[in-house]
């Protein structure tokens, strides 16, 4: 390495920050990443943080991009569809596609981001500095303040990259300099974190190769397989009110509260009291903000940029998405960060907020819709009219997670594709009484052809 070597500051070395490092070590950047948490190949700091995530196809590319996707691969765990559990113990598969290869793939967060971090420090370009917490930054000095064991010190940078999660220091120095807006929206809902276990052969105790929902209208939960036989459950429910994390406040109200409500749990979560008390509550929140950038001094990206609530399974996706526009604007502005950041934040912008609608959006399909016969029904009817006019009828829910067209693009289409599929099943009970002539007319009419 030597003096030339171009260089660049991160902070943040979550999954984001990792695989951005990586990116960029590519390109031949020397990268120095700052974190506030300790080393997560030494220490384990995943408690209260979601355990496993869901990987689309617009998060593989980038692994694709990065050269790593044969390593993910064995980390995976395929996901068909939604296997929904009434209150009876019943349930029954709702397909995510009709395409053999229209699967999500459930992956352990810590297993990912390892893999990113292992990668990135193979390049020899990339030096990771843990419990460093970046205090706040000053863009028009290139100096930031890091914290590490109580001690404060000021380094300098060149240009600053802000992937340190909703809380981003980056992101107050930037709009501390400059602001259209910036809004924390919280949810008002919140999770919390349980275990089933594998049974004692090691084997899974439900199906494995989906994603379960026990949905309830304003409460749910999911749980997502594991590769060792478990999986991560996950409560959702509003904070307050008559069912809320403020009124389950004991052993008690807990289990008359699952017995009620999801008793085909109880016998797969064997700690479900313990579990639930020790473990903490995450809280859900939207953050919107502008601009990600400033001048060719700092730029946001993922969650410091857009931090979206979990319900559409694409903060990752998302956020690597994010990382790989960053830097093939590298590539085609090279040593003009003006441009490279105004065209990152241009490109992704409108993209962040349309993921950010379809999550909220997703949320109360998932806890509620799922259980409505016209929600079935027009989901029926979508994958028909996919079937008959594939170049230009693509389910709303497919066009985010098995294709790679812009979100704001599959946001637009969605709303017309509601439209008319509110049009053709007034009236309709099933799928055979469909107008399939007017449906052609209206698809025509109102759905260029996908590019």
């Amino acid at each position: 390495m030597n003096q030339h070597t171009p260089s660049i500051t991160l902070i943040g070395a979550g999954l984001v920050g990792s695989l951005t490092a990586l990116l960029l070590a590519q390109r031949g950047f020397r990268v120095s990443v700052y974190e506030r948490r300790p080393d997560m190949r030494k220490a384990d700091i995943s408690a209260g943080r979601s355990i496993n995530l869901a990987l689309a196809n617009r998060g593989i590319f980038p692994l694709q991009q990065a050269g790593i996707m044969d390593q993910v691969e064995p980390l995976l765990t395929a996901m068909k569809g939604r296997m929904i559990h009434d209150k009876q113990g019943n349930c029954h598969l709702q397909p995510y596609g009709q395409k053999s290869e229209e699967v999500i793939f459930s992956v352990s967060r810590a297993d990912l981001n390892i893999l990113c971090l292992n990668e990135a420090e193979k390049t020899g370009l990339v030096e990771f500095h843990f419990e460093h917490k970046c205090v706040a930054v000053d863009i028009d000095k290139r100096e930031m303040q890091i914290e590490h064991h109580e001690k404060n010190s000021t380094i300098g940078f060149n240009q600053i990259v802000g992937t340190d999660g909703s809380a981003s220091a980056v992101r107050e120095a930037i709009h501390a300099k400059t602001s259209d807006y910036h809004r924390i929206e919280p949810l008002g809902h919140s999770y919390k974190e349980l275990t089933i276990p594998s049974a004692p052969n090691g084997q899974f105790q439900m199906e494995p190769n989906a994603l379960h929902i026990w949905p309830r209208g304003g409460y749910m939960v999911i749980a997502l397989p594991n590769r060792d036989g478990s999986f991560t459950v996950t409560l959702f429910m509003p904070n307050e009110g008559e069912v809320s994390f403020a009124s389950i406040n004991n052993a008690e109200s807990l289990m008359a509260f699952f017995e009620r409500e999801f008793p085909d749990t109880l016998a797969l979560i064997p700690d479900l009291t313990t579990s639930f008390f020790a473990n903490p509550t995450g809280h859900l929140a939207t953050v919107r903000a502008k601009p990600w950038h400033y001048q060719d001094s700092a730029l946001l990206l993922g969650d410091a940029a857009h931090a979206i609530v979990p319900f559409h399974g694409q903060g990752m996706n998302c956020g690597f998405e994010d990382a790989l526009e960053f830097v093939q604007q590298i590539d085609r502005n090279p040593n003009n960060w003006s441009e490279i950041f105004q065209g990152t934040e241009l490109n992704r912008f409108a993209n962040g907020n349309a993921i950010a609608d379809m999550a909220i959006e997703n949320y109360i399909e998932m806890r509620d819709s799922v259980n409505d016969p016209i929600f079935v029904l027009k989901k029926q009817l979508s994958f028909e009219l996919e079937k008959r006019f594939p170049e230009r009828f693509i389910p709303r829910y497919s066009m985010v997670m098995f294709h790679r067209l812009p979100y704001s693009e599959a946001q637009q289409r969605g709303k017309i594709q509601s439209d008319i599929l509110e049009q053709l099943i007034a009236g309709k009970k099933d799928l055979h009484s469909i107008d399939y002539a007017l449906a052609a007319q209206l698809i025509e009419q109102k759905l260029p052809v996908f590019n």
